[in-house]
């Protein structure tokens, strides 16, 4: 990189912040962190079993915790000015969180058979359109109003449980009961609010955090067990895991009304980027930037646990580390590639008008593969290796990765095609953080397959090692830690369609050509019941998410016909790329919770998935997770009852 020189700002030392103050943060992002873990009161009533104690669960019956909903004031970095932007938006506040990065929830790590009583304290400022919404109902409204939605859980959809048909309105505490089977997955969730008219508002303030379901469970010739003892440290061997929430926060600074009545309007300059001048307070008043373009468009930069451009550190040559990594963003799709950077190190941020010079002639080394565990928390049947994991809003991808020597590694958003992204518009690579490699003792010679052979010799008790070991060796098969049994062919169908009819005014957000109406009904399905769901979309594309549920991928046809959802697919119909997409590659036969409807060149891709409906009966919704399209009407309400013994629905017996 001789011919070449970045402009990168000095790492000082972070200077402390008087309460209050948020100008005097040294000019240079923070180390990657974890987000906090939120504080858990358990309470055990029931010895350990066995398993349990050698797995160094806590595994009580009951845990409480308590979310805190408030205005928060802190600062994020913004590369496209090379400063610190003073930013005041709503949080979620909890033990342990850093007030440096308050824009990212505190993870919650919890196990399966536990009772987690939740309280949630809404302290927002008092908001009269909670309570007097005279607009249409679909008309984003009632900022301060909230509630909770625990994304991917498989729990009880209704009363105090997952129940986002309820709302929290500011100054009122509700306390939420999720009960947790015994048999619940494993693996990586996460939590966010869900309240109608709100929810992109909050969750594009940051308030989103990960919800990890930590495995104890020992595989066994009848029953699946966790991943998490496959990645367990022992004495001789050690695996490093990283929690990762992606965000994208969209601050704004606005104008200061001068007359009675005036609005504040989104500043920003001729090309959509936005302006804040010195004194300037970054908020996010409501939905004025949202919408096709505007996050490409706006200057601002997705985050990794509520830090820009971090430095991930403690990484070591030859040592796997697993990333959770949960898309909480609302505006943009990531394609998540990491490379080896040539040259002379960085030493600090790099400003936004370098960003595309260090992609183009630093950012070139060797791609580092993700060696992909599961989806949506579901751990996958074998290890897929890939070179870009592509996450929609609401994906999770765990994947595992071995960096082969020390230095510096790019993390990038990879470019992508106007199909391809919830952006609806092409989009350039941005470099999301570096990770800094330590150079191992010696050379790294271990494979992937050989130290989680080593593991399982350790970890995985001795009636199963053999069988987890032949696996392993044969195409690093994880069979007996899938927690799904594939789905049968069936009969049954249900069809789904998203829509933006552009021609209404105002412009409606349609599910099967009408928008959410509460108290609807839109499906009745029947408990034990298995369904084929056939997905489109008429106009741009959507990730489909349903609560409770997850389904298997069957297909996904592109408009030609072609299935683009197997190992060795090539999805080339959008001839304005430049290379395939690679979004389905291999997903057919994943489990998933969220995945991506897509429309190229105006035709719809054909997504088929199946779905059972077990143990929970009650009402809760399905939508598009681009969430102003939720907020705005691209959602349904979901009835799940009990058969009659007839082949229909039971109905009152009055």
């Amino acid at each position: 990189m001789s011919d070449t020189t970045f402009r990168y700002l000095s790492p000082l030392p972070l200077l402390c912040i008087a309460a209050g103050s948020f100008a005097t943060l040294a000019e240079q992002p923070r180390p990657l962190q974890d987000p906090p873990l939120l504080e858990i009161n358990r309470t055990r009533h029931a010895p350990l079993t066995k398993s349990q104690q050698q797995a160094g669960a806590p595994q009580p019956d009951e845990a409480s915790l308590n979310w805190t909903v408030t205005f928060t004031r802190s600062q994020l970095w913004n590369p496209t000015i090379g400063r610190w932007d003073a930013v005041n938006l709503r949080s979620y506040q909890g033990s342990h969180v850093d007030p440096k990065a308050p824009y990212v929830a505190p993870t919650l790590r919890v196990f399966p058979g536990e009772t987690i009583r939740a309280t949630l304290e809404n302290k927002l400022p008092t908001d009269p359109s909670c309570s007097s919404h005279t607009a249409a109902v679909n008309s984003p409204h009632c900022f301060n109003g909230t509630n909770m939605h625990t994304h991917g859980l498989w729990i009880n959809p209704a009363g105090n449980s997952d129940n986002v048909l309820i709302s929290i309105n500011p100054t009122v505490s509700f306390q939420y009961e999720y009960n947790i089977p015994a048999d619940h997955p494993a693996g990586t969730f996460w939590y966010h609010p869900h309240r109608h008219g709100s929810t992109a508002i909050q969750v594009a303030s940051g308030m989103a955090g990960a919800l990890i379901i930590q495995g104890t469970r020992q595989p066994t010739k009848d029953q699946p067990g966790d991943l998490d003892l496959l990645l367990t440290s022992s004495a001789n061997q050690t695996f490093k895991e990283r929690t990762m929430v992606f965000q994208q926060i969209q601050y704004g600074c606005y104008t200061k009304p001068t007359k009675p009545g005036e609005k504040p309007v989104l500043k920003m300059d001729a090309n959509g980027t936005y302006l804040c001048d010195p004194g300037d307070v970054g908020e996010i008043l409501d939905y004025s930037g949202f919408g096709p373009g505007g996050w490409s468009k706006s200057g601002r930069y997705t985050s990794i646990n509520g830090a820009v451009q971090p430095f991930f550190a403690d990484a070591k040559a030859g040592q796997i580390e697993r990333w959770r990594m949960v898309h909480a963003g609302v505006r943009d799709s990531i394609n998540l590639k990491v490379v080896q950077l040539k040259g002379q190190p960085l030493q600090g941020p790099i400003l936004a008008a370098d960003e595309q010079k260090l992609l183009q002639n630093a950012c070139t080394g060797a791609i580092v593969p993700q060696h992909q565990i599961a989806a949506d928390g579901l751990t996958l049947a074998a290890i897929d290796t890939t070179e870009v994991s592509v996450f929609q809003p609401g994906y999770r991808w765990d994947t595992l990765m071995m960096f082969p020597e020390g230095g510096q590694y790019c993390v990038i958003d990879d470019a992508a095609a106007a199909s391809a992204n919830v952006d609806q518009t092409p989009s350039e690579p941005q470099l999301l953080g570096i990770v800094q490699v330590a150079d191992a003792a010696g050379p790294v010679t271990s494979t992937l397959a050989q130290q989680l052979i080593q593991s399982a010799k350790v970890n995985i008790s001795p009636d199963m090692q053999n069988a987890v070991i032949s696996d392993l060796q044969a195409g690093l098969r994880l069979r007996h830690f899938v927690p799904h049994q594939d789905l049968p062919e069936t009969p049954n169908k249900q069809y789904l369609e998203f829509n933006i009819d552009t021609s209404a005014s105002p412009v409606r957000f349609e599910i099967d050509g009408e928008p959410y109406q509460p108290g609807r009904i839109d499906r009745e399905l029947i408990l034990g019941n298995t369904d084929e769901w056939i997905l489109t979309s008429k106009l741009a594309s959507h990730p489909f998410h349903i609560h409770v549920n997850p389904f298997q991928v069957v297909a996904v046809l592109d408009p030609n016909g072609k299935d683009v959802s197997t190992y060795d697919a090539v999805d080339d119909f959008d001839t304005t790329k430049k290379f395939p997409d690679p979004q389905y590659r291999g997903l057919k036969g994943k489990w998933k919770d969220t995945l991506w409807v897509k429309n190229a060149l105006g035709k719809s891709y054909k997504v088929i998935v199946r779905t059972k409906y077990q143990r929970y009966i009650g009402d809760f919704v399905l939508h598009c997770h681009i969430l102003d399209h939720e907020d705005q009407g691209m959602m349904q309400n979901v009835r799940i009852s009990l058969p009659d013994g007839q082949g229909g629905v039971s109905k009152s017996h009055h």
